[in-house]
């Protein structure tokens, strides 16, 4: 599945949206990466990532997503997700309970628990 992403920025550039619309992976991950870091780096207040069309998110997508809020955090900047899909918000909530604490021998053995997790929440 392929990421589309649609960058949009308000009057007075203090806030950018960044719309994702398909699959955050292991193939879609450095190409969103190079294009969000563009968007931190322009300077804006405040960088949404409007996530009402994102269907997946795998581990690769959550490293660029945290390494860009890391960022922006460090230059003074916020970053913030609005409209996660159920299944997308249970990943973030997963993460956010277990922040500091490597709970998978390697990164597919966690994609492969994302990607259930997902399936699971969506009803499949």
């Amino acid at each position: 599945m392929e990421l589309h992403t649609n960058v949009t920025v308000d009057a007075d550039h203090s806030v950018a949206r960044v719309a994702l619309v398909g699959a955050l992976n292991t193939e879609t991950a450095p190409g969103f990466e190079q294009r969000l870091e563009e968007v931190v780096a322009a300077g804006h207040q405040l960088t949404v990532l409007d996530m009402k069309d994102l269907d997946y998110i795998s581990s690769a997508g959550l490293r660029v997503i945290f390494k860009a809020a890391k960022q922006a955090k460090a230059a003074g900047r916020r970053m913030a997700a609005a409209n996660r899909k159920p299944h997308i918000d249970k990943v973030f909530e997963i993460l956010k309970a277990l922040p500091d604490m490597a709970v998978f021998a390697n990164d597919q053995e966690l994609d492969d628990y994302l990607d259930s997790m997902q399936q699971r929440v969506r009803g499949e």
